[in-house]
């Protein structure tokens, strides 16, 4: 990862609280979403740590007070499905984002993502993106994600995950040096199957309670 950036992982009391919740196969449906509501929350306040903002003056009850307002316009890029259930907790700090859906799913056969839907608008795109998926795993979604928001014309671009495992945090710095990532944990590796060790098993089928009986 020569000459990538270091991905940032979140050290925090918190974070580690709502991972354990999440890594636990016995926490219900309605806990995980919670935990994994509460880890976008902090995810989002670290990548939005840099956002431009413009000088503004508002009244108080009492007198005028020099404010700040974030500038320009943010984009949430949410990978199907896992990816939904990042975007309300975030949309909760910046209610005035946009967002855009991106589709993949995983070929079992070659590990390789399929796109299925793509949505972007030929008119001007956003000027920061957060591309959110939970699992950074072989990492080809989200290369394929990435590549989609560059090729909109986004200048600035952060990936946001709950876990990754080494593999793939090295394909997506291979692919895209310049972008950031962030991350709550980073794991050992992936299994045969392009799984996350220890991980947390499938986000989408824990968060939407479609594991099967």
């Amino acid at each position: 990862m020569s000459g990538a950036k270091k991905p940032v992982v979140l050290d925090h009391p918190l974070v580690r609280h709502h991972l354990a919740r999440l890594r636990d196969e016995s926490t219900p449906c309605a806990e995980f979403r919670g935990a994994m509501r509460a880890l976008s929350m902090l995810l989002a306040y670290e990548a939005l740590r840099d956002l431009p903002a413009r000088r503004v003056t508002v009244r108080t009850p009492l007198e005028p007070a020099a404010a700040a307002r974030v500038r320009g316009r943010i984009g949430l890029v949410p990978i199907l499905r896992a990816g939904l259930g990042m975007v309300d907790p975030i949309l909760g700090l910046l209610p005035e984002a946009e967002v855009w859906h991106l589709g993949f799913y995983r070929d079992e056969t070659t590990l390789q993502p399929v796109a299925y839907y793509n949505k972007f608008p030929a008119r001007r795109p956003v000027d920061v993106a957060l591309v959110l998926d939970p699992m950074l795993a072989t990492g080809g979604s989200a290369i394929a994600a990435l590549q989609a928001v560059h090729d909109w014309g986004v200048k600035r671009i952060k990936l946001l995950g709950v876990i990754a495992a080494p593999e793939g945090l090295r394909a997506v710095h291979k692919a895209f040096p310049n972008v950031e990532v962030l991350v709550c944990a980073l794991d050992r590796k992936l299994n045969r199957h392009g799984y996350i060790l220890p991980g947390l098993g499938d986000a989408g089928d824990r968060q939407f309670g479609t594991l099967a009986p």
